[in-house]
């Protein structure tokens, strides 16, 4: 039974510590189907999506769900110290128990005290251990406990760094495509002035992105559940955006902003497509068209008013071919991250009055709305 539970022990903290540096230290994506942190994540998930879903309120649900992030990464952190002194009591249970305690005949509740005191590295002394094996487990667990908390807590600022990168970009995106962002907003706001040079060095600083979000969240796949600060924004509601305005693009334009396009789309679809696969969610198209046939003149209206000549009905069917290749995915991610995916925003006037855009390019002056209404559509 010792040498049993001993095995035991050894196997447990083998797995958690190779899951630590999988999830925090390897830097790249791990596709091995099983992983702890992954079921870890899979189980709090689902229990607190679940409570979510059912909270009617949309403020009070997405205040909700914002603690998830950074809250479920404490309970990551906070299950593996536990898996791992649970780990080490089993190795000092399997070695005898060879520990001295005043008053109390050691046993393995004197053994779980043990490790837990050696691991975060208390050292009150009222447990000693007496025999050599077990000094040799107190070593390596003073050791191992001291260099799991360094390591971790080195690894926070890389995290949370990756995370303000992303939402610098988002916040930016609102005075461009609205809030929530939408292309038919970014097409209009950029004009005719903008629509040939400067949207394409728009869409460069997006390719630049999404790469980068790529490669953060697929290494960190728990940042994608970190919210925005803002109830209409989202890193899923940029894809979006962004890849609605390629696809746009794409199909009808010419030139140097359509060969941009072509990379932004490129680089954009790859990343939301490995990060629904990351999740494991099925390629299923959507359960709404979100831009209808009957939408499509006025898409292609909207274009050439934006400075897009020679819009015709020969890029309907070229538009439709791109949306199947990254609406599903992000109808996927929307529905298991309960973050919505926009419109597409052809039926939304060029500038609202009641809106911080519409306020800077009005020339009169417009009283400030509540700090709430702000808080909730703030461009």
């Amino acid at each position: 039974m010792h040498i049993l539970v001993g095995i035991l022990g050894l196997v447990l903290l083998f797995a958690i510590l190779w899951d630590a540096f999988e999830s925090v230290i390897l830097p790249r994506h791990v596709r091995r189907s099983f992983r702890i942190a992954r079921g870890f994540y899979r189980a709090v998930w689902a229990v607190w999506s679940f409570i979510g879903r059912r909270i009617g309120s949309t403020k009070r649900r997405e205040n909700y769900l914002s603690y998830f992030g950074p809250l479920s990464l404490l309970m990551l952190i906070g299950f593996w110290a536990l898996a791992l002194l649970s780990a080490f009591a089993m190795l000092q249970w399997a070695a005898g128990s060879g520990l001295t305690s005043a008053g109390v005949v050691p046993g393995f509740r004197t053994d779980l005290y043990f490790s837990g005191t050696t691991f975060f590295t208390l050292g009150l002394g009222d447990v000693t251990p007496n025999s050599s094996i077990a000094r040799v487990i107190s070593v390596i667990e003073a050791g191992t406990g001291f260099g799991f908390l360094a390591v971790i807590i080195a690894y926070l600022p890389t995290l949370y760094g990756a995370f303000s990168q992303r939402e610098v970009n988002i916040s930016l995106l609102d005075a461009r495509a609205g809030s929530p962002p939408t292309a038919a907003e970014l097409l209009r706001r950029h004009g005719t002035e903008r629509i040939q040079n400067g949207l394409a060095h728009y869409l460069r600083d997006w390719e630049t992105w999404s790469g980068q979000l790529m490669e953060t969240h697929l290494t960190y796949p728990f940042l994608c559940f970190f919210r925005s600060q803002h109830d209409n924004q989202s890193w899923v509601a940029a894809f979006t955006a962004i890849l609605d305005t390629c696809a746009l693009l794409i199909a009808y334009a010419e030139g140097e902003t359509k060969w941009q396009a072509q990379l932004t789309f490129a680089i954009s679809r790859h990343a939301v497509a490995d990060l629904a696969q990351i999740f494991k969610l099925d390629y299923e198209p959507l359960e709404y068209d979100r831009l209808p046939s009957q939408d499509l003149p006025k898409v292609r209206g909207l274009l050439i008013q934006c400075g897009v000549p020679g819009c015709t009905e020969a890029g309907d069917a070229k538009l439709n071919e791109l949306r199947l290749l990254y609406e599903p995915y992000l109808c996927g991610l929307s529905k298991f991250l309960m973050m919505p995916l926009p419109s597409w925003g052809v039926d939304v006037p060029a500038v609202r009055g009641d809106t911080v855009w519409g306020r800077i390019t009005s020339s009169a002056p417009v009283s400030p709305r509540p700090e709430e209404e702000v808080e909730t559509d703030h461009l």
